[in-house]
């Protein structure tokens, strides 16, 4: 359950780390699935119900999405960083002053944004030089990051076609734009009523999601599928891939199972990539695309911190097209 608190104490910067004071988080799948236990391969209520299959230590405060102000700054950290406007990195490769066995995720293995203040790495603090509100630059950190990193993975270029399932949500929208980036031509599955919005990010053409993308697009058509929905009509984005094609999902918005014919698969020498942890250089290459405006943000709607439960209801509508952010006091 969601929970509102006043008690609790501002962090303390340990060594290697800084404090930020967060101006904006913005809502994600990730924070809901978390709190619902979807992630869970048993039920809803089991231990398991965190994405690294490890229980969860609660209370917790979520909140993956973060753009703030540096406010103190802890052991071997330079004064100087001290009111930087940073965006924090998503994914945690190293906390208490010390690296990680394996990778955190801000807001679910320790505490997030959706408070007034969290404390991180240093080196997760993005120092970010750009004109755009607090607001517009919290709607990047996870879902553009996400993105990003499935077009990294799949070597997407300027000779590429992409397939982008749930085109209109926070990573599908950035899939668009950040494609659109490196040259390649967009093709957005979405609903009728969102295709337009779609269209003016840099889609080539949309689908709508009822379509059979087999007759639509023609078999064989398209080099990559980054995909966020996955469900009952998954069989047909390997139909739609060329051979030697590449596939990369990072959500399941649609269900987590799937059939697949594994001869579709070997037969034509597809490349499949499941994409949770950022690559090394992913976060700064996002960032360097933010300051020199190569993308733009996309806010659907903005509601106060404390009114997170009529967010995340918002957000479980799945109306809006881009970000839902949360502004803190």
């Amino acid at each position: 359950m969601l929970q509102w608190r006043e008690d609790i104490p501002v962090p303390k910067p340990g060594p290697g780390d800084v404090l930020i004071r967060v101006a904006a988080a913005a809502v994600n799948n990730t924070d809901i699935n978390t709190r619902v236990g979807w992630y869970s391969k048993g039920n809803n209520d089991a231990e398991d119900a965190g994405w690294t299959g490890t229980a969860l230590q609660l209370p917790l405060i979520q909140g993956i999405d973060v753009c703030g102000h540096i406010a103190a700054v802890g052991a071997g950290v330079p004064n100087s960083r001290i009111g930087e406007r940073v965006l924090v990195e998503p994914c945690l490769q190293e906390a208490n002053g010390a690296p990680l066995s394996s990778p955190w995720f801000l807001g679910s293995e320790c505490d997030g944004g959706f408070a007034q203040y969290v404390k991180v790495a240093a080196r997760h603090a993005y120092a970010v030089q750009s004109n755009m509100s607090d607001v517009a630059l919290a709607t990047f950190p996870c879902s553009y990051s996400t993105a990003e990193n499935m077009l990294t993975r799949t070597n997407v270029g300027d000779c590429d076609s992409v397939l982008v399932t749930g085109a209109s949500g926070g990573v599908g929208s950035a899939a668009i734009q950040l494609a659109r980036a490196r040259g390649a031509e967009v093709i957005a599955v979405t609903s009728a009523e969102k295709g337009d919005m779609l269209m003016a990010l840099g889609a080539a053409r949309t689908v709508d999601r009822s379509d059979d993308l087999a007759v639509v697009l023609g078999m064989n058509s398209v080099d990559v599928v980054i995909d966020l929905v996955a469900g009952p009509t998954w069989p047909t984005l390997l139909d739609v891939l060329r051979p030697q094609g590449r596939y990369a999902v990072s959500g399941a918005v649609a269900g987590p199972l799937v059939s697949l014919d594994v001869r579709t698969l070997y037969l034509k020498d597809l490349n499949f990539f499941g994409c949770t942890v950022l690559d090394p250089n992913v976060f700064g290459a996002l960032v360097a695309r933010i300051t020199s405006d190569q993308i733009k943000p996309l806010v659907a709607a903005t509601f106060p911190l404390q009114d997170i439960v009529a967010a995340q209801a918002a957000f479980a509508q799945n109306r809006h097209v881009g970000k839902i952010v949360l502004e803190v006091p």
